[in-house]
């Protein structure tokens, strides 16, 4: 399910869906199609370096249609801004497209991103043409400077990968959007339906998930739960959320009352 009269567009190209989907974590190989297919994600994230790249062999890759989804090659498992740069480049000789989501990862035991080697790796990569997404603390400082180094958008966690904690600080992702004018993405620690419509009613431009639908008891059925709740949001979002107040504020007028 899309809205197509609302487009977002990155490195050129429109997309309809506002849903971005990992392929790691499913059961089989068909699962991950199903998944994605159930989904309607446009773009598929792929981490490179845990990926059988030998196209004989059975691989992540044989899931993902390349004539209809745009495949996002990332840089997980990646910790200096020389190994993400490195995994770039081959994902560049491999004839995957210049579109990257860049991932370095500065602690194993949170998989927090280190911003400063995540700039400095986005420098080089923009400098060597590509079109790069990075993965980055909800931190508006680190986000300016990513796009200020030539980003195509930024991607702030919602809460530790993996986790399914949900966004656990709505006021910094407002002010990432109020800071940065590229697509903001928000990427890791989605957990179900809420999460991803709390994240486009806050007016993210869309959502990357993986283990939020790969972890559920019904992943299929999930990727379906995720989908929706990324249009519910959007349109929550374009609608304009009524203002909260402290007391009640009857429904119906008072005017005209039968006494």
């Amino acid at each position: 399910m899309t809205n197509d009269n609302d487009p977002w567009s990155i490195a050129g190209r429109s997309f309809y869906s506002r849903l971005i989907v990992g392929t790691g974590k499913y059961k089989s190989i068909d699962e991950t199609r199903d998944a994605i297919a159930r989904s309607g994600a446009e773009i598929v994230t792929v981490a490179l370096r845990r990926v059988e790249l030998d196209r004989s062999k059975p691989s992540v890759l044989d899931a993902i249609d390349t004539g209809k989804l745009v495949l996002l090659p990332n840089t997980a498992g990646c910790t200096t801004a020389e190994e993400a740069v490195r995994t770039c480049r081959l994902a560049r000789e491999l004839g995957m497209a210049d579109l990257v989501k860049l991932e370095v990862i500065g602690d194993a035991r949170t998989l927090f991103p280190d911003n400063e080697q995540t700039i400095s790796a986005a420098k080089q990569l923009v400098k060597e043409g590509f079109c790069v997404l990075p993965y980055v603390t909800d931190d508006p400082i680190a986000c300016k400077k990513l796009e200020d180094a030539g980003c195509a958008a930024v991607m702030p966690l919602a809460a530790p990968i993996g986790s399914g904690l949900g966004i656990r600080n709505p006021h910094n992702i407002r002010i990432i959007r109020e800071t940065v004018k590229v697509p903001v993405i928000v990427d890791a620690g989605v957990g179900t339906a809420s999460d991803a419509a709390i994240a486009m009613e806050l007016g993210c431009t869309a959502v990357l998930m993986n283990t939020g639908i790969a972890a559920a008891r019904d992943p299929l059925l999930m990727a379906e739960a995720m989908r929706d709740a990324v249009v519910a949001g959007r349109k929550a979002f374009l609608a304009g959320r009524m203002t909260k107040r402290l007391h009640a504020n009857a429904s119906s007028p008072q005017e005209g009352l039968i006494e």
